[in-house]
């Protein structure tokens, strides 16, 4: 189990952040917690099948599909599609951890990051820890 403090250690170091499931609806929260993320200063890695661009970015189809080390996999997804993305991230080979968002849970997507050595945290928003630095 990862606490606050550790949560928010990983944030503070992280650059680059893959938002799987963002989207082009600005009333969606994968869209304005992205959005806040590039305010903020950090690469944000556009993640969905279904879009090409995302503010004017290419979308990758897939995480195992974004090129160079990823530090943070914030997770946009309901929760039956979380070990899919767990195994995504694991397929990408130099991902940092993997963060679903609140709400979001799944203990094989869990079992499968940390199996993998992938720190694994999930029902947390990244933006209320993140404000909390």
């Amino acid at each position: 189990m990862i606490t606050d403090q550790q949560a928010r250690q990983y944030l503070k170091d992280a650059k680059r952040i893959a938002v799987v499931g963002v989207s082009s609806d600005s009333g969606k929260t994968a869209n304005w917690i992205a959005d806040y993320l590039v305010q903020h200063g950090y690469e944000v890695i556009p993640v969905n099948p279904t879009l090409n661009e995302w503010n004017g970015q290419k979308v990758y189809p897939s995480v195992a599909s974004v090129p160079g080390h990823i530090d943070i996999v914030d997770v946009f997804r309901r929760s039956e599609f979380l070990a899919d993305v767990a195994k995504d991230a694991i397929a990408h080979g130099d991902v940092g951890m993997i963060w679903n968002q609140l709400g979001l849970s799944s203990v094989e997507a869990e079992s499968l990051a940390l199996g993998a050595g992938i720190p694994y945290i999930e029902n947390r928003c990244i933006k209320i820890e993140h404000q909390y630095l």
